[in-house]
């Protein structure tokens, strides 16, 4: 299928990359071939996609794989209900957490952290393709939601990777599912240390695991951010392994 070349407002074309997200299966070229179709014109910007329903979504896929009725096209109700919110502009339905207030020395002896994330407060994406970043300040007694970083336009940057990098280049640590080789080499030259936690979870869940990491006896690399100096970083870690 060719894509126009037709403009498509920035914002839009980020509800709609989003929105596609939402529906497993559906390229971005298809879902703007759909949008294009059903609000009748190649410019596309955020009012337009008001207009767009869940019928109209349901009717157009149904029809692109030869389904009458439109019940059994693979996608799923919910899903394009949530996508209609999205090109709507309204993802209020996420629940993402408050971001708390920070001023820089308000926590002591404390680090940056990201979480890859797709929904709610939790670590639950990959790298290159998380819908976001939460961003908290992490002392031993305290956590901070400081600052949750949408990473969607990293799908229009020519390095994609980079784009991210880019986007939490403050934090010292970084949460993820999952990260390829190339671009965990990307996160470390940005001097963040990627952590890859399969299972995901809660960001309360990991961020006291994380805590209690910093307390009892932190590795090396953590000492180091800690700002214990190159000595006594070995003669800990070196305990800490003699003690297991």
């Amino acid at each position: 299928m060719q894509q126009s070349a037709a403009p498509i407002t920035r914002e839009a074309a980020l509800r709609i990359a989003l929105a596609g997200r939402a529906m497993p299966g559906i390229s971005l070229p298809l879902l703007i071939d759909v949008l294009q179709n059903r609000i009748g014109k190649d410019e596309i910007d955020a009012d337009d996609l008001r207009t767009v329903t869940v019928t109209d979504l349901k009717t157009a896929f149904a029809s692109a794989d030869g389904e009458e009725d439109g019940e059994d096209i693979g996608i799923g109700l919910e899903a394009m209900k949530l996508a209609v919110r999205i090109l709507w502009g309204d993802t209020e339905g996420e629940n993402l957490p408050p971001i708390q207030p920070y001023d820089e020395g308000d926590m002591p002896d404390s680090v940056r952290v990201a979480l890859a994330s797709d929904s709610g407060e939790a670590l639950n994406g990959h790298f290159g393709s998380c819908m976001r970043y939460l961003v908290y300040q992490v002392s031993a007694q305290e956590t901070r939601l400081v600052g949750v970083r949408d990473a969607l336009e990293a799908d229009f940057a020519e390095d994609k990777n980079g784009f991210r990098v880019q986007l939490i280049s403050d934090c010292h640590v970084l949460y993820v599912v999952s990260v390829g080789g190339p671009a965990a080499a990307k996160v470390i030259k940005g001097g963040i240390y990627p952590i890859k936690r399969i299972e995901g979870g809660a960001a309360a869940e990991v961020l006291a695991e994380f805590q209690q990491m910093m307390t009892q006896s932190p590795p090396p690399w953590l000492a180091k951010i800690l700002g214990v100096d190159a000595g006594q970083r070995l003669k800990n870690y070196n305990a800490a392994t003699i003690d297991e």
